[in-house]
C-alpha cells in the first residue's frame, strides 16, 4: 500500500487458516473488495455495500465456518477491519481485490 492507503497485516495459522488486519483503509476500497468477493449487502449495512455504510462497528461471525468479521467505518472515510479464521485462499482473494480497488481509486 502507498501512503494514505491505510497499513495492515497477514497472519497463517498451523490449520491452514488466515487472519488479516487493516487499519485506516480508504472506505471506498475496502467497499469496493467487499463486493466484489462476496457482493453488496453482504453483511446487511447498506444497498451500496461497505463504501456506503454508515460510520460505527460491524460484526459477523460464520457459524459454519468459524471466521469472523470485524469493521470500524470511521467518520474520516477510513475503515480498520479483521477478518480472521478464513481459509488462506479466500484472504488472498480479498487481498487481490482490495488492491485492485486501491489501484483504480489511485486512477481517480
Amino acid at each position: 500500500m502507498t501512503p494514505g492507503e491505510g497499513r495492515g497485516k497477514v497472519c497463517l495459522d498451523d490449520h491452514g487458516c488466515a487472519t488479516i488486519e487493516f487499519e485506516e483503509v480508504p472506505k471506498g476500497a475496502v467497499g469496493a473488495a467487499m463486493t466484489e468477493c462476496w457482493g453488496a449487502d453482504w453483511f446487511d449495512e447498506r444497498p451500496g455495500g461497505f463504501a456506503d455504510a454508515a460510520s460505527g462497528r460491524y460484526f459477523y461471525d460464520d457459524e459454519q465456518t468459524y471466521a469472523g468479521y470485524e469493521l470500524d467505518v470511521s467518520d474520516d472515510g477510513t475503515i480498520t477491519f479483521g477478518i480472521s479464521y478464513v481459509k488462506v485462499n479466500d484472504i488472498v482473494t480479498m487481498l487481490a481485490a482490495l488492491e485492485r480497488a486501491l489501484a483504480t481509486q489511485r486512477l481517480g
